[in-house]
């Protein structure tokens, strides 16, 4: 019959293993020499290497990253009554539009689509709307969109028309809210 091992029973101790010396150089190893003198048998790279880039792309932000979120206190949700507003600049106001068009899309003739692509007017009511600013933020980033465009050599009677303009592109409106940001942060509104 064969012979069970009880369970019970706890194994033989184990020996310790013993490691060849390495081999004798200056430094106690010939492999450290062996490795740089097959390192600079290696030719000179033809050009200097890029930074990595991820094939996978980055990590999406959302458009109003770096600001808090708007949250509802407990008087707030007793009154139902929405989320006191995130103070902001008008100069982060026009940031955040153009960040919000960025991220939904840009449109022409409407405030905004059913695909969620918006105007200039429609991405300022919508940060509005998100709780980032007050109605005088907005009416003070809309003064620095008219100041740039007058200032530019584009009059208009509001930035709305400069929007519907059949030769404005998207890149026109992020350049003008670029543009009247860096007016609004220039005299700290």
């Amino acid at each position: 019959m064969p012979r069970t091992t009880d369970l019970t029973t706890p194994p033989p101790p184990l020996r310790p293993v013993r490691l060849r010396p390495l081999p004798p150089g200056p430094d106690g190893s010939a492999l450290v020499a062996e490795i740089e003198a097959y390192l600079a048998s290696l030719p000179a790279p033809a050009r200097t290497p890029a930074p990595y880039v991820c094939p996978y792309g980055s990590t999406p932000r959302p458009w109003q990253a770096g600001h808090p979120v708007p949250r509802a206190t407990l008087l707030d949700r007793a009154l139902r009554r929405p989320a006191r507003p995130v103070p902001v600049t008008a100069a982060d106001h026009l940031r955040l539009a153009s960040r919000y068009i960025g991220a939904h899309g840009w449109l022409q003739g409407a405030m905004w689509d059913e695909a969620g692509r918006v105007c200039l007017l429609g991405a300022q009511a919508a940060v509005l709307a998100h709780g980032y600013g007050t109605p005088a933020t907005v009416r003070t980033a809309r003064v620095q969109l008219m100041e740039v465009l007058h200032g530019t050599g584009r009059p208009v009677r509001s930035p709305d028309e400069f929007n519907d303009r059949a030769t404005t592109r998207e890149g026109d409106v992020h350049l003008l809210l670029d543009r009247a940001a860096a007016r609004a942060a220039r005299l700290g509104l």
